[in-house]
């Protein structure tokens, strides 16, 4: 089994008013797939899925009082189109 990093490769901006170093990725799921729905780049998709899994995804995207209906409708768009691999592993957190 691959050894997975501590945390998704994400750009460092997406979580400007955190302390890169200590960000705890498991604590803070729901806002950094927030920020990944909202400004995130393809491979930040990819990662984010790789990390918390498709459930997880939908499920704090749906819940999300942040995300207008735009986003939600596009994130779960965007997990079917075929644009994201892996989609069956339910993540690493």
């Amino acid at each position: 089994m691959p050894a997975y990093p501590p945390s998704p490769e994400i750009r460092k901006h997406l979580l400007w008013e955190y302390e890169w170093e200590s960000v705890d990725f498991s604590r803070l799921a729901t806002v950094v797939i927030e920020r990944v729905i909202e400004r995130g780049n393809p491979h930040e998709w990819q990662e984010i899925v790789n990390f918390y899994g498709v459930d997880k995804i939908l499920s704090i995207a749906e819940k999300s009082n942040r995300l207008n209906l735009k986003h939600k409708n596009f994130t779960r768009i965007y997990l079917q189109s075929g644009f994201i691999h892996d989609l069956q592993r339910p993540g690493r957190k």
